[in-house]
């Protein structure tokens, strides 16, 4: 298995890993056996796991934290530890439903609005007809629907789990759950369903390359404002590690 290097943003915990890295890894993961968790890490990431302790030690004991934010490989450079390239987690579930496709890999997809899941999966079949869709559900990461969520997981066995609950519900509902469910692999995805389903559209290529896309979501969904201030909060603690007292990376934990 590839050993990803570790670095430290402010703190938290993100593997220093390529997109065809990540691939490998959970081909890996796979084929190794045992129960993993995947956690695409951003700057709202990194803002929430400062504030909350349990999430930061979530993201500590994850199996694969992948550089999902542009202004994490910018963080990277200021605070010394580089990060070779993004890992956007919605390309990283479609690459791997399309390698699911091929290496016979059952997927389920758990979360995001009613009927959400079901129109993603639809879409990937479409693209992948030899895809396997263990399962679709929507739910709710509230305790009370975890027997009814467990319950069809077993059922379902799927090799890939897909949670669309949002950071951090979903990374702490799979780091609760994995050691009963022992799924291979766990992966919360935000709102990539949404993506896939075409009921929210991407920002255009041009835009996600220069590390625009937060502004494209900002215009179409202008009641995300309010987490949109993580982005200001982060830059800001960020330089302040860099040079702020002591002035030599903080951040480097």
């Amino acid at each position: 298995m590839i050993q990803a290097p570790i670095r430290r943003i402010l703190g938290v915990r993100i593997h220093d890993v390529t997109f065809g890295e990540a691939l490998d890894i959970v081909d890996a993961f796979l084929a190794g056996g045992g129960a993993h968790q995947i956690c695409t890490v951003n700057p709202e990431f990194v803002m929430h796991a400062l504030r909350n302790p349990a999430f930061f030690q979530v993201l500590e004991q994850a199996d694969l934290n992948v550089p999902d934010g542009i202004g994490l490989l910018w963080a990277g450079r200021i605070l010394k530890q580089p990060l070779r390239e993004r890992v956007p987690g919605v390309e990283l579930m479609e690459a791997l439903a399309a390698r699911a496709a091929e290496r016979g890999w059952r997927i389920f997809l758990l979360g995001a609005a009613d009927g959400v899941a079901d129109r993603a999966a639809l879409r990937l079949r479409a693209r992948y007809p030899s895809l396997i869709v263990a399962g679709t559900f929507a739910g709710s990461p509230r305790p009370e629907d975890a027997p009814e969520i467990l319950e069809r997981l077993r059922e379902a066995r799927p090799d890939l789990l897909f949670v669309a609950y949002g950071a951090p519900q979903q990374d702490l509902w799979i780091a609760r759950y994995q050691p009963e469910l022992r799924i291979p692999v766990a992966m919360g995805v935000g709102g990539a369903f949404d993506f896939i389903a075409g009921i929210v559209p991407r920002a255009p290529r041009w835009m996600r390359e220069h590390g625009l896309e937060w502004l494209y979501r900002l215009i179409r969904q202008p009641w995300r404002w309010r987490r949109m201030l993580a982005l200001p909060h982060f830059v800001l603690a960020v330089l302040a590690a860099r040079y702020g007292r002591g002035g030599t990376g903080a951040g480097a934990g």
